[in-house]
């Protein structure tokens, strides 16, 4: 199992597919709710018997129940505005695309009937957040970019940041036998509540960011025994397929965007190398142009020449 750490950009695992987001971002521009895309439906209403009602009064509870669901459930949209508006600077192209596809795609997530918060879903998504923002030009531009993010999602950014740090001082205090078992402590009843509702499948949403979760931890605690995958899936009820299919899908895609990385980089150092100093203006050819001679001159010119020959 390859090192985490001498990887980069890990982000990019987490893109959705062209068609997906075709699809996304043409209901988007429709105007539809997020609840179209979740696949929710407003529980029909037992009308009651009513004295000979118009048709636009008969509409009204359609109409009610669209509004509650708009108001309940933000759209995509929404939750892009949101984080535009939160964070108002310019961010690169190679950072903002990553990061708007991101975003669409969690907000799917965490709207989701089935999703509920958990701290391996936010170790999830904070190594691959530090991995996508690993070099970025401001350490305080990086801060301010994932509480905006957070925020825009209805989640708080403190809350993801102290689980992760949570579960890695957890991790590191485990061995390959001890983190199977999860113990009695706050990290072990939150591994057994995790391991509870997958069981069960209520209120469980699989993802990348819960596999890449994982996969932290268990590189935290040095334990990089393929089988100890193995125990800690089955140990959670999680399927081990899926998290290996998914983990694959994250290590071969990040290295793609850790050569776009380089290639900015190489196109940064070039377009700053002429700054340095101040640029030479260059040097013009002197053009000689023949000189016409005067009458005297050309006599004179004239006479040397006879006697010459």
């Amino acid at each position: 199992m390859a090192s985490l750490s001498s990887l980069s950009l890990h982000a990019i695992a987490q893109l959705p597919s062209r068609q997906q987001l075709s699809s996304v971002h043409a209901a988007v521009a429709q105007g539809s709710s997020a609840a179209h895309f979740l696949n929710l439906r407003c529980p029909q209403r037992i009308a009651a018997p009513a004295p000979r009602l118009r048709p636009a009064a008969a509409a009204l509870p359609a109409i009610a129940c669209m509004a509650a669901a708009a108001t309940e459930i933000p759209t995509v949209a929404d939750t892009k505005r949101a984080f535009l508006d939160a964070y108002r600077r310019p961010i690169p192209s190679i950072y903002s695309n990553v990061i708007q596809e991101l975003l669409v795609q969690q907000h799917l997530m965490r709207y989701n009937t089935t999703y509920k918060y958990d701290a391996v879903f936010a170790l999830g998504f904070v190594t691959v957040y530090d991995q996508l923002m690993d070099g970025y030009p401001s350490t305080e531009d990086r801060d301010a970019i994932f509480k905006a993010y957070i925020s825009a999602l209805k989640e708080d950014p403190e809350k993801y940041r102290s689980d992760a740090m949570k579960l890695e001082a957890w991790a590191k205090e485990q061995n390959s036998v001890s983190i199977v078992s999860f113990g009695d402590g706050e990290v072990g009843a939150i591994l057994k509540d995790i391991a509870e509702r997958a069981g069960s499948k209520d209120k469980f949403h699989y993802s990348r960011f819960f596999a890449i979760g994982l996969f932290r931890l268990l590189e935290v605690a040095k334990a990089s025994d393929p089988s100890i995958l193995e125990q800690l899936s089955k140990a959670l009820n999680v399927n081990k397929l899926s998290i290996d299919r998914d983990l694959d899908v994250y290590r071969n895609l990040l290295s793609k965007l850790a050569q776009a990385k380089e290639l900015l980089k190489e196109y940064i150092d070039r377009r700053r190398r002429p700054s340095r100093g101040k640029a030479q203006p260059p040097r013009r050819r002197k053009k000689w142009r023949r000189r016409r001679l005067s009458q005297s001159e050309e006599l004179t010119d004239l006479t040397y020449r006879c006697e010459e020959t």
